[in-house]
């Protein structure tokens, strides 16, 4: 009598590698907005604004255009983040339509925007987190708001 023999024949795939897995992730991206949609005003750009004359040696980066929104220009942001004044370079009580008080949470300029208060020091238009007592303040007037 002849026995039947059966044989096993197991592939051993290995398990891809976090790298591999990451490339599979890279090959689909999804987008907040249509890349084929027109710029606006796209007409009006002109490369020969931007090129460099002859005799001067410019290597700086030019941007043409840009597509979207930027969080601290075209939404509300505390003085301190405004793009339109840059609070390192621009003396402090300028501001743009969206711009509003650190200390008040409120559209700048506040009541105490140019003038101190009785408990600050100097006025609302300095405040930046990153600055002194500022944000001890900010929170101090949050509770006196909620009380």
């Amino acid at each position: 009598m002849e026995e039947n023999e059966t044989k096993v024949m197991i592939e051993i795939i290995p398990a891809p590698s976090s790298s591999e897995k990451e490339d599979e992730k890279d090959d689909c991206l999804i987008l907040d907005c249509d890349p084929f949609d027109s710029i606006n005003d796209i007409n009006k750009l002109s490369m020969s604004d931007y090129l460099p004359n002859n005799d001067e040696d410019n290597d700086d980066l030019q941007v043409i255009s840009e597509i979207g929104q930027v969080a601290c220009r075209d939404y509300p942001h505390p003085r301190h983040l405004c793009i339109k004044y840059p609070f390192d370079k621009t003396p402090h009580d300028n501001r743009c339509e969206l711009c509003y008080c650190y200390v008040c949470d409120s559209t700048a300029p506040c009541n105490f925007w140019t003038e101190a208060d009785d408990d600050d020091q100097e006025a609302h238009c300095h405040a930046s987190e990153h600055i002194g007592d500022w944000k001890n303040k900010r929170n101090l007037k949050k509770q006196i708001n909620i009380d």
